[in-house]
């Protein structure tokens, strides 16, 4: 699925917004109406310079994270405030990272036990950045940052 401009989606978080990291109060706190573990499937995750890249792969996976549903009133601002903290900018050639949509899916089936997958905005590794890492990347294996970061 490519990006479809500002469609009002879910975010799948998965690294430094995740809730205890520390750009989750920052960004999130206060603007959020729902916050669940999530997994994405079909992408690996690799550790960047004090944040994780996600890379998309169809034998990778799961990464694991929450997926957020902002709260309507804050959609507009927090979509421009995730874009500025990733550097994402459309169609930028030196995007560390690209907003795509990419289906997610609730391992416990979701609230009310209506699950499955859930499309929602994903940053994931540009392409040129992808490259690199599939190259010489050190992969976090179990495709969690919170736990990788805890040594776990």
């Amino acid at each position: 699925m490519t990006e479809r401009g500002t469609a009002r989606l879910p975010f799948f978080v998965y690294g430094t917004l995740r809730p205890g990291e520390p750009n989750h109060a920052a960004y999130l706190t206060g603007r959020t109406a729902e916050e669940e573990p999530a997994l994405l499937p079909g992408a690996v995750l690799y550790e960047g310079p004090g944040y994780p890249y996600v890379v998309e792969d169809p034998q990778g996976g799961p990464v694991r994270g929450e997926l957020v549903t902002a709260l309507p009133a804050a959609y507009d601002r927090l979509l421009v405030a995730l874009d500025l903290l990733e550097e994402y900018v459309p169609g930028g050639p030196r995007n560390l990272y690209e907003r795509v949509v990419r289906y997610v899916v609730r391992p416990d089936g979701g609230r009310g036990g209506g699950g499955g997958a859930v499309r929602a905005w994903v940053y994931v590794a540009a392409p040129h950045v992808a490259a690199g890492l599939r190259a010489s990347g050190v992969v976090i294996g179990g495709g969690d940052w919170a736990s990788h970061r805890l040594g776990e």
